[in-house]
């Protein structure tokens, strides 16, 4: 364990490494052909063999590093058993060089609640649409959420098969690879990293949303704000990452359904950035293990 490293700080670095393993095993699932998908609540609430062993990855390697955490998976799983290989003991030493904010130094281990979105984008994932799929880990303390490590396993996706016709065809370019995935991370007071901050073009007003839970409220709300364009895509970590990256103005999701597994990690992202997350009415999200 590193030593002279403040609790937050550790556990970010770890979030981080394990989100990468987390990702890696997503790619993985999806590879081997086989998605092993249940229907949960409805037929746009999915499960996958994905969902599954990213879930036990990731809540089974941070409990054996921090076992006084409190950690909520998006997933009912029974208890069993993980396999080592699912396990990630890593932690990203980039992370460990930054000053943690004085807000939070003293934490202790127990205070801290850990909110796991294991596959985000589920229903993109089983049709194809990988590049909605995130991993979301969201870290909270006393209800509000403090840093969040967000893993894309397949950014660069269409650049990297475009490579790979390149190759196919013998016309790849030296250094030219597209890396598959990316991770982004945050923690208010310090700032968020691993993408470019960009603006949405000069008087566009765009508007991102659902695309596999819209009903006649979420489709209202959104006309009503008059959007130049409107982007229907899956994953609340992939709509929040459109908002950082200039492609959309804002996201709007008049309804039920979102849980803080969906939000906690991306809204670190937003708000240290200079962004807001809120529900219908303005309030700010809470993320006390009891609700």
């Amino acid at each position: 364990m590193a030593s002279g490293h403040t609790v937050l700080m550790r556990l970010v670095a770890s979030a981080y490494s394990i989100a990468q393993k987390a990702g890696a095993i997503v790619r993985r699932v999806i590879a081997e052909g086989d998605l092993g998908i249940v229907e949960k609540t409805c037929p746009t609430d999915l499960q996958t063999k994905a969902d599954r062993l990213a879930q036990m990855s990731i809540c089974s390697s941070l409990a054996r590093k921090f076992p006084k955490l409190t950690i909520i998976g998006e997933e009912d799983l029974l208890s069993e058993e993980v396999d080592q290989e699912l396990i990630e003991d890593g932690q990203w030493e980039e992370i460990l060089g930054k000053p943690c904010p004085s807000q939070y130094s003293t934490i202790k281990e127990e205070d801290l609640v850990v909110w796991v979105d294991p596959l985000d984008g589920t229903k993109e994932y089983t049709e194809g649409l990988l590049d909605n799929v995130t991993v979301l880990i969201g870290i909270a303390y006393e209800g509000k959420a403090i840093a969040g490590v967000i893993n894309q396993p397949y950014y660069n996706y269409q650049n990297n098969e475009k490579q790979k016709l390149r190759e196919h065809r013998n016309e790849a370019k030296a250094g030219a690879d597209a890396v598959l995935g990316r991770t982004i991370w945050g923690v208010l007071g310090l700032g968020a990293f691993g993408f470019q901050l960009k603006e949405v073009p000069a008087g566009k007003h765009i508007i991102t949303t659902t695309r596999s839970h819209s009903n006649k409220l979420v489709t209202d709300c959104v006309s009503a704000m008059n959007p130049d364009d409107v982007l229907r895509v899956g994953g609340a970590g992939n709509k929040i990452i459109q908002l950082i990256e200039g492609k959309a103005s804002a996201y709007v999701f008049a309804s039920p359904g979102c849980k803080k597994w969906d939000t906690c990690a991306p809204e670190v992202i937003l708000h240290a950035v200079g962004g807001k997350l809120t529900d219908i009415h303005g309030n700010s999200l809470q993320y006390n293990k009891e609700l």
